[in-house]
């Protein structure tokens, strides 16, 4: 996986999860707080209900078998193997999040081989390790943006799942170009590659390019939702987070890159709040 961006994303990941889990806690993606954003909660309850929120989403009560792309220090696949009683497999580019999520699944008791479990590797969600039809979910949960080819993500999720096995999955978005607002402006643009830059972001589309992605790919039943509003909240709450001498004294300690990432937190808050940056689900059967 000799790669610049690959590079980028495991660096930032090995040296920003330590201390998101000190602060924020496990779950490394946004909050849910309700259809329009205003109901209040804890930070960390948010996360949790925001997995629920997109079960419920995706009419998924059942899955034996289970891929989390992108799986961060095994958050949701600790969630999910508990919750559906599964065997969960997550994969990651940083080393650092996988020895983690390892540790984290001991201590759940949940690192053997039978039902329920989660294991850990290091992986490229492009080309998986894994044979044909082994998964009845493919979980995806703010992973999507990091990938430099949206086609073959989303083949090889089609790829690893069995028939009539389902791919969930939230990711960031710009807003469409094919309505209104047209073509994405100069100041647009300026704003994504400012957060491309800092996240290891190769870019971003738009949801209804997922959408024809998906059925391109050879998905049925294909769905997608934006919940930009239901989300936004959450950027509030992690700067104000910040600015505490705990969470100070870890950035300096993490390096520049997590120092960056935190400085493009308003950027981010501000592409979800004039519409440039959409949240969004979507859902496709094989």
């Amino acid at each position: 996986m000799a790669n610049p961006l690959y590079d980028q994303i495991r660096t930032f990941y090995d040296d920003a999860s330590g201390l998101w889990e000190q602060i924020w806690g496990e779950h490394m993606h946004h909050g849910y707080y309700g259809p329009d954003g205003g109901q209040r909660k804890n930070r960390r309850q948010a996360q949790i209900d925001l997995i629920d929120q997109c079960l419920a989403w995706g009419h998924v009560t059942q899955a034996q078998r289970i891929l989390d792309c992108g799986c961060g220090i095994g958050g949701s696949a600790l969630v999910l193997a508990q919750r559906f009683n599964a065997q969960v497999t997550g994969i990651t580019l940083s080393p650092k999040q996988a020895q983690r999520a390892t540790e984290r699944s001991v201590a759940a008791n949940l690192a053997g081989d039978t039902s329920p479990c989660a294991q850990f590797q290091v992986a490229n969600a492009l080309q998986t390790p894994f044979a044909d039809q082994t998964f009845d979910l493919v979980w995806s949960m703010e992973s999507g943006e990091h990938m430099p080819d949206k086609v073959a993500f989303l083949q090889e999720c089609y790829r690893v799942l069995k028939p009539g096995g389902k791919l969930l999955m939230a990711t960031w978005c710009h807003r469409p170009t094919d309505s209104l607002g047209g073509p994405l402006t100069t100041a647009e643009h300026q704003q994504l590659d400012w957060i491309y830059r800092v996240y290891g972001l190769p870019y971003v589309i738009a949801l209804p390019e997922y959408e024809a992605i998906a059925h391109t790919c050879g998905f049925q039943q294909v769905t997608a939702a934006d919940w930009s509003p239901a989300v936004a909240p959450f950027w509030d709450q992690v700067i104000a987070s910040v600015f505490t001498v705990e969470a100070l004294l870890g950035l300096i300690k993490a390096g520049p890159g997590t120092i960056q990432g935190a400085l493009a937190l308003v950027p981010m808050r501000q592409g979800l709040q004039n519409g440039l940056i959409r949240y969004g689900l979507l859902q496709g059967v094989r």
